[in-house]
């Protein structure tokens, strides 16, 4: 005979799957929604724009696995044409074109976010966080980004890294700002992450 409790745990189980896909769809959301006041374009054809505030906070609330599929949520749509980045840019033919990299940066970003602000299934705290969004989404973004720049535009990958630095002082501000409100959400709302470190409490003990 089934074990209530075990059944109660199964359906508990379905409900989190559920709950994580609608994260999922929750974020890759915001990112696009981010887009909507546009960005301005710096020489190279990468535009500036708050989307990339929405994959830190996607890798650091969502953790590493479900904050980069978030990410891949979005450039799956986004590759089928709707017009989710800023500027209302969408279609296969972004993935070809000098911001591409970064673009497919941002799964990555998430997930490395995700790993270094989740690290070990502790709960997130702020010199982890700050780590982890400067790492994830700064470093990890140009790093898959600018070579794919270079190649697209052919331009010396020296050049690009320089014309890339007019991105530095925004991403900055979007590390503290990410950094910020996911700190605030430990503290006033830790239910937004559902993670390992907010489930780690005594065992319930069974009657046998």
């Amino acid at each position: 005979m089934t074990n209530p409790r075990t059944l109660s745990n199964r359906t508990g189980s379905r409900r989190l799957d559920a709950t994580s896909l609608a994260r999922v769809a929750v974020f890759a959301a915001i990112v696009a929604v981010l887009g909507l006041p546009g960005g301005f374009t710096v020489a190279g054809g990468v535009p500036i724009t708050v989307q990339t505030l929405g994959v830190m906070l996607a890798g650091a609330i969502l953790g590493p696995w479900l904050g980069a599929l978030s990410m891949t949520v979005l450039m799956a749509l986004v590759a089928i044409g709707l017009p989710l980045l800023a500027g209302g840019r969408g279609g296969i033919g972004v993935f070809f074109g000098p911001s591409a990299g970064y673009l497919l940066g941002w799964i990555v970003a998430a997930f490395v976010i995700g790993l270094i602000v989740h690290a070990g299934g502790r709960k997130p705290v702020l010199w982890r966080t700050a780590v982890g969004v400067l790492t994830g989404g700064i470093l990890v973004i140009y790093a898959v980004g600018i070579p794919v720049q270079s190649m697209v535009t052919r331009l010396p990958l020296g050049e690009t890294v320089l014309m890339s630095l007019a991105f530095v002082p925004g991403d900055l501000i979007k590390v503290v700002t990410a950094t910020i409100i996911v700190m605030t959400l430990v503290r006033a709302y830790p239910r937004a992450f559902r993670r390992v470190w907010a489930s780690k409490t005594a065992p319930v003990m069974e009657r046998v």
